[in-house]
This record gives C-alpha cells, structure tokens and sequence, in this order.
C-alpha cells in the first residue's frame, strides 16, 4: 500500500494530481511533467537529509494512486501532506494510508507528532480529518504553530496527532480490524 518514492511513477502521479479536483490542494505542485520530475528527485534527496518522510500510495494492484507525506520535521514534529487521484475518491485509500504511514512514522521513524493543516474552506480534507479519533484540534495547545501557519489572518485550523494518543487509540482496536472495518462517527 505504501512504497519509498521512484522517478518511475511520476508520469502516472503527475497524471492525478492535476485533475482541478486535486491540483489546488497539493503541496508541491508541478505544472509540466518535467518539473514534477524535479519535484519528486528533490523530494527523494531531502528524504536522504531526513528533512522529510515521503511515500507512495499504491491501490490494491501496485499501481501509484497518491503521495504521503511528512514535511518541515524539527524536534521530531513535522506537517502531513495527502492526496489522492480523484478516481481514487471515497474508496478508503487516504484513511488507510494514513494508518499505515503513521505506524511507520510512530513507531519505527521516531517522529512524536504530526500535525496538519487544514484550510477552513476545504471542506473535503475538514471531513476526512474529522473522522481521525486520535486527532486533537491544536489551535490553542500549539499557538506558535498555529501563528506560523496563519500569519496574516486565520486561513487553517491546525490539528495534531500525538504519539501518546495514536499508541492509546491502537491499544483498543482489534488486532483484526483494518482502517476500513472502523467505523467512527
């Protein structure tokens, strides 16, 4: 489901994400293929530099349908970026990424928060974090955080995900369940 960037997905990533559906709401955009190209060397390189975590998701045949990402890590801290193709909408995909992509970043990369931004006008990417039972909102319990992302007017609320708080949600789901047998409400 999730795999290290390759250079030889990116024709197929390029692809999908500029669908106008997805392209307004990626955070390195590219506006030809050869720059996504640039894009995504660039991205592999600062991976290298632990600068950030970057992966490919993959539908259930091999096939490269989005980016995770964890961007800007300072102090074992750092920014989630998500998305997926728009034929890939509403299938289950980005909640399944998400908890695969935490387990690694959680428990084998180190990292003790993810924190997200969310534009208050995206009411799309406002559901989808919503449905996390492990997220916090973080407007106040991070305030620098929340003042560095909205420096001029409150554009993003800002949420967090703990490690204490994702480890404590994972304590009480069934070793059997998958992010896609979890209901939340």
């Amino acid at each position: 489901m999730l795999k290290m960037r390759e250079l030889h997905e990116v024709p197929v990533l390029y692809e999908l994400m500029t669908h106008p559906e997805v392209f307004p709401y990626v955070r390195q955009k590219a506006d030809t293929l050869d720059e996504f190209y640039f894009v995504t060397r660039q991205t592999i390189e600062s991976e290298q530099n632990r600068e950030l975590i970057s992966r490919t998701i993959l539908d259930e045949f091999g096939q490269p349908i989005g980016t995770i990402n964890l961007f800007d890590i300072e102090e074992n801290h750092g920014f989630l970026a998500t998305w997926i193709g728009k034929p890939y909408f509403g299938k289950g995909y980005n909640r399944e990424a998400k908890d695969m992509f935490f387990d690694e970043l959680f428990f084998t990369q180190g990292i003790d928060g993810i924190f997200m931004k969310v534009r208050k006008t995206n009411i799309r990417s406002m559901k989808a974090v919503l449905k996390l039972p492990y997220i916090a909102l973080a407007n106040e319990t991070y305030p620098e955080v929340f003042t560095k992302i909205n420096p001029d007017e409150e554009i993003y609320d800002l949420f967090v995900i703990s490690k204490e708080g994702y480890i404590s949600y994972k304590q009480f789901v069934p070793v059997e369940a998958t992010a896609s047998d979890i209901e939340v409400s």
